[in-house]
């Protein structure tokens, strides 16, 4: 689980189709996140976005999932 209490900036967001799936790409600009970005794919069956997060201060990537909460 992850919380952010503060807004996190978003510099570019965009949302494409590649036949059934749905692709994500969030670039995030904030001080401590400048660079780093989610690429995402939409699962359906799970009702939720899996990929990657990009620390760009870090140079490392981690594996995500956002779960909608109901």
């Amino acid at each position: 689980m992850y919380l952010h209490p503060q807004p996190i900036n978003v510099a570019k967001a965009k949302a494409a189709r590649d036949g059934a799936k749905l692709n994500v790409f969030v670039e995030l600009h904030a001080p401590n996140y400048p660079g780093s970005t989610y690429m995402l794919t939409y699962d359906s069956q799970q009702d939720q976005l899996q990929g990657t997060y990009f620390q760009a201060a870090l140079q490392q990537k981690f594996d995500v999932n956002f779960v909608r909460m109901k």
